[in-house]
């Protein structure tokens, strides 16, 4: 968006004939110059496993109209190379094609190699084998370790290389970066942490790229590399080199959602006041984290305790379908910073601080000037006189005026739809009774009453030396007792010291109780009573993961599994006497039997032992299975495990993830008053889902299923009840439009017909989506007839809000109009 005729021409060129001419990339600390032209650059994070191929040029199209100039991705390591030695870039692992539909769009790439990535992905994207390695320390100068990374991001580098995808080649990717938010945790690796970053500087530099290379949250970074800024506001960055631009590589335009949480939003009004703050005050780069954050599919949210959906409030939701009215709010932003993009980086910049928050800030060359008028007061509009003419500023706002006369945005004014999603039902069958279930037992009888594992130890093991390859582990152990130890007593109890997540245990063959932590939380003691019998006892612990550790200092040698003590205790009066079974011979088995023989592939050949006869409920370690329909239509398709409790669910051989609908988010914290834009954003502000299922629903990519019979199997470790899951489609249920005075109010239903307007007024309605009503003053000509015979039965409209059309309001000196409509899908 907003480059020049020529330069279209001759990026096209690029794109068909990468191997003649190179992209020249540099910066000077006002700008990004790509090929002669100084850009301001506007990008989004999009993570090429969260999503699937298919969806990948939706996605990208969509954010090219939402006007980025580039598509921000991480490498992710432990997806590539699972195994030492061993790579994986098929399917949604694919970065490569990944990379092309991006080019193929005609965006930019700023590639995060990393390979450390956070992103609330397992391990923080680490394979957890490196943690196994001898004398491996991670994120450190460590030998072993700095060779496995370098070996890595080589391989990396050399298909991009044989692609022609760096700039330098005059492929897309403009920008690479090394590692990430290192400056955060630095300090707990002392000398060494700092030699590390120095050889990841000069590992970089070494692989001869031809782009400049970022490291973000780095204030530290050698001057070879450019630091950045992560965060919700990034304006007062300064970065460590006065050469360098001033780039912020995660806009965080939400948060993520942990199991237990409420659903975190972030307002459209204040991820765009943060971004024009930013331009304001010198801005170069800016990256939305995330413009579209997907699914967490299989095991792959860390955390630990990260949910499946990793929809993040994002611009683009985890769906596919445009998050509105913060996509449309920020392409409105995005076009006009492009309109300006010559003045803002060629002029001269001049800011002026006034009293209460307000700051005016001018960019002038010979031809023109631009000027942004900030508020920062969190409770109060102000008002003041620029060049003669005066300017209302709302509280926690900027208003843009391209050519310092005429105000064209104001970061507090929405001119743009709400849509309001709603999910419908399949109507390719009659669900839920049209699904029916077969069910078989997870088979632990040799686990829970002889102990057969794979390998042994008299130690109690960190649940990672299985290199995380399920997320169970059980730990097994006998204990001989009689009558006649000192511990023998009518009231004994096991307890276990576990610093895994969860916790299923079973004593001769019987379960006990289960234990799990919060988010957060990274011990638990669980104990109960235990009736033992003369002779040798069965001691039976099933460790349950739900993601490494993703983030911290040192995050890789956080325990997981059962660290102990695992103890026995008798009581006799005030006596207790311990029993610690620590040290005892403890054999472990890695996984499920049903995993192992793929009961959720419709390959699987024991796909015939599943019973259909008495489906039971609420029974723990048992599998389902049933097959259904692919919901009519385009639209995306979600998946209701409404009634179950934990496990894992697969479609078609798919694994969507991890599924933990009776874990519910935490009752407080919530306001049935629309969240108020102003003042600082944190991730406790503007929550709703308070004491509802952390997450009910779950995403089936239409890739995922056939037009024939599919396959639904589900694995539930808790005990659930099956009966309630459906399979329904998503969609926008209500368009509510908005738009000031003198501003074009635009209306569309995604590609379905308008069929009904039930509210419309210009003047100063009030209330929100769903719940407008008239406010004191409304225009003579009736707002619903007018709407009705421009939009309905259309699949997009557009009018003016003004008085011209609307008639007079009649509105007193002093009031805001604006026009406000609310359609029906």
């Amino acid at each position: 968006m907003g480059f020049s005729n020529v330069f279209f021409l001759v990026f096209s060129f690029l794109i068909l004939c990468p191997s003649i001419l190179a992209v020249t990339v540099s910066f000077d600390g006002r700008a990004i110059t790509i090929d002669g032209e100084r850009k301001v650059l506007q990008s989004g994070s999009i993570h090429y496993p969260r999503s699937t191929p298919e969806m990948w040029p939706d996605l990208i199209k969509k954010a090219k109209e939402g006007g980025l100039d580039a598509v921000e991705t991480y490498i992710f390591w432990n997806a590539h190379e699972p195994v030492r030695r061993q790579y994986d870039f098929s399917g949604n692992l694919d970065f490569i094609r990944f990379l092309k539909t991006i080019q193929a769009e005609g965006l930019y790439i700023i590639l995060r190699l990393g390979p450390y990535v956070c992103a609330e992905w397992n391990y923080g994207g680490f394979p957890v084998w490196l943690h196994n390695l001898p004398g491996c320390e991670l994120r450190t100068a460590n030998g072993v370790f700095m060779n496995e990374m370098k070996n890595f991001t080589t391989l990396i580098v050399d298909m991009v290389k044989q692609e022609k995808l760096f700039a330098s080649q005059g492929g897309p990717i403009i920008i690479a970066q090394i590692e990430n938010e290192y400056g955060n945790v630095i300090t707990s690796y002392g000398d060494a942490g700092k030699a590390y970053l120095d050889w990841c500087a000069n590992m970089a530099e070494s692989l001869d790229i031809g782009i400049p290379w970022i490291m973000c949250q780095e204030n530290d970074a050698p001057q070879s590399m450019i630091n950045t800024c992560n965060g919700w506001y990034c304006d007062s960055f300064t970065p460590n080199n006065p050469n360098s631009p001033k780039m912020w590589t995660e806009n965080w335009t939400g948060w993520f959602k942990n199991w237990g949480s409420q659903d975190p939003h972030r307002t459209a009004e204040d991820i765009a006041f943060a971004v024009a703050r930013f331009f304001q005050f010198g801005g170069t780069f800016q990256n939305y984290y995330m413009y579209h954050g997907g699914t967490n599919f299989g095991r792959t949210a860390g955390g630990p305790y990260i949910t499946t959906s990793y929809d993040y409030d994002a611009p683009i939701d985890e769906y596919g379908n445009l998050n509105q009215p913060k996509w449309g709010h920020l392409k409105q932003l995005h076009n006009l910073l492009k309109s300006m993009e010559r003045t803002l980086t060629y002029g001269n910049i001049s800011t002026t601080t006034l009293d209460n928050s307000v700051s005016v800030t001018t960019y002038t060359t010979n031809e023109t000037c631009s000027c942004f008028i900030g508020n920062a007061n969190t409770t109060t509009d102000v008002t003041l006189n620029l060049q003669g003419i005066d300017y209302t500023v709302p509280a926690w706002s900027v208003s843009i005026l391209p050519d310092c006369k005429k105000e064209v945005y104001n970061t507090a004014k929405v001119n743009t739809q709400t849509s309001v999603m709603v999910k419908k039902i399949n109507q390719a069958e009659n669900e839920p009774a049209s699904l029916t279930w077969s069910w078989r037992p997870e088979s632990i009888d040799d686990t829970i009453l002889h102990g057969k594992g794979d390998v042994a130890a008299s130690q109690l093991m960190d649940q990672k030396f299985i290199n995380d390859v399920s997320d169970y582990l059980w730990y097994m152990t006998s204990v001989n007792i009689d009558a006649s130890d000192p511990i023998w007593s009518p009231n004994m109890t096991l307890r276990v010291n576990s610093t895994g997540q969860i916790l299923h245990a079973y004593v001769n063959g019987k379960y006990i109780g289960s234990e799990w932590t919060t988010y957060g939380i990274f011990n638990s003691v669980f104990e109960k009573n235990v009736t033992l019998k003369p002779g040798s006892n069965q001691i039976t612990l099933l460790s349950a993961t739900i993601g490494f550790q993703n983030y911290g200092p040192k995050f890789d040698v956080v325990e997981n599994g059962i660290l102990g003590p695992v103890e026995l205790i008798g009581r006799k009066g005030d006596e207790k006497i311990v029993k610690d079974l620590s040290s005892h011979q403890w054999s472990y088995r890695v996984g499920l039997h049903g995993m192992d023989n793929k009961l959720y592939s419709v390959d699987s050949r024991y796909a015939s032992k599943w019973e259909s006869a008495s489906v039971p409920i609420n029974r723990m370690m048992t599998w389902y299975k049933t097959t259904f329909k692919a919901p009519l239509g385009t639209d995306p398709i979600t998946l209701d495990l409404q009634g179950l409790g934990k496990g894992l669910a697969w479609v078609n051989g798919h694994n969507i993830g991890r599924y933990w609908p009776s874990y519910l988010a935490e009752e407080d914290g919530c306001s049935v008053e629309a969240c108020d834009y102003r003042g600082s954003y944190s991730n406790s502000k503007c929550l709703t889902n308070c004491g509802q299922p952390t997450q009910r629903w779950y995403h089936v990519p239409r890739s995922f299923v056939t037009d024939d019979d599919n396959t639904l199997v589900l694995f539930e470790e808790f005990g659930g009840n099956p009966s309630l899951v459906n399979f329904q489609t998503i969609t926008i249920g209500t368009a509510c439009g908005s738009a000031y005075e003198n501003q074009k109010m635009e209306l569309s239903c995604n590609g379905r017909p308008i069929s009904d307007i039930k509210f419309a007024s210009f003047g100063d309605p009030r209330g929100a989506c769903g719940s407008f009503q008239k406010g004191t003053c409304d225009g003579q000509h009736d707002a619903v007839t007018l709407l009705k015979n421009a939009c309905v039965g259309k699949e997009s409209c557009s009018i003016e809000a003004s008085e011209a059309v609307f008639g007079s309001t009649q509105c007193g000196d002093g009031i805001s109009k604006r026009m406000v409509v609310e359609a029906v899908c």
